[in-house]
């Protein structure tokens, strides 16, 4: 993934028309768009290749399964027009290691999650978040998602995989986190939903973000 604005938009929307209206007015702001569960079971995953139109799209599915089910899982992510795949590494080096080598046939994006930006997410993720971290870059991953609500971990996680991998980070706008902050910290892209796709004028609200990432 190119990185321009330093925004990816959370579409967490569940209607197709309104995922591509979203899409086509900030399409120049943003450098992807992530899409998850509630879009895709409600449209299917031809919403994945509509979406691809606008801008790169990032599968966060949160793959976590046995290697044999995450290889399934992420060939039809991606033979969808998903550029990329968001997984959970708390299953282990197996598993992360089936995902990453499917996105190698495919030219992909394998993003693991070492923590997530809700309050409950700090307390069973950060134990293992290190080691997490550690094997998304031992096993050669793209990146790792990081909670913009907590930069003081983006900044430790950032420590611990060096520069050699992406991190992209949730949580700006709604959940409380400050784009300059989680940038500022370590963090490559930061994902915005709500502040977005709730708004009045989605292309302004993303232009204003923008100007916050500061690139």
């Amino acid at each position: 993934m190119e990185r321009n604005t330093g925004l990816i938009v959370a579409m967490d929307v569940t209607r197709m028309d309104s995922a591509v209206e979203i899409a086509s007015e900030v399409a120049e702001c943003v450098d992807a768009i992530k899409v998850g569960y509630p879009l895709v079971l409600s449209e299917g995953l031809s919403v994945i290749s509509r979406l691809a139109d606008y801008a790169p799209v990032i599968a966060d599915f949160k793959v976590a399964d046995i290697p044999n089910t995450d290889e399934l899982i992420c060939e039809q992510v991606f033979k969808a027009g998903a550029s990329g795949v968001i997984v959970h590494g708390f299953t282990g080096e197996d598993s992360l290691k089936a995902c990453i080598d499917v996105a190698r046939r495919y030219d992909g994006d394998i993003y693991v999650v070492s923590e997530m930006s809700h309050p409950g997410g700090a307390k069973y993720f950060q134990p293992i978040a290190d080691e997490i971290a550690s094997m998304a870059y031992e096993f050669g991953a793209t990146g790792i998602v990081a909670p913009a609500t907590r930069p003081e971990r983006v900044k430790h996680l950032r420590s611990i995989i060096g520069d050699g991998l992406s991190i992209i980070s949730p949580g700006v706008g709604a959940q409380g986190g400050k784009a300059s902050d989680v940038i500022e910290a370590g963090a490559n892209w930061i994902i915005v939903g709500r502040s977005i796709y709730n708004s009045e004028n989605p292309k302004e609200t993303a232009m204003e973000l923008v100007t916050g990432i500061g690139i």
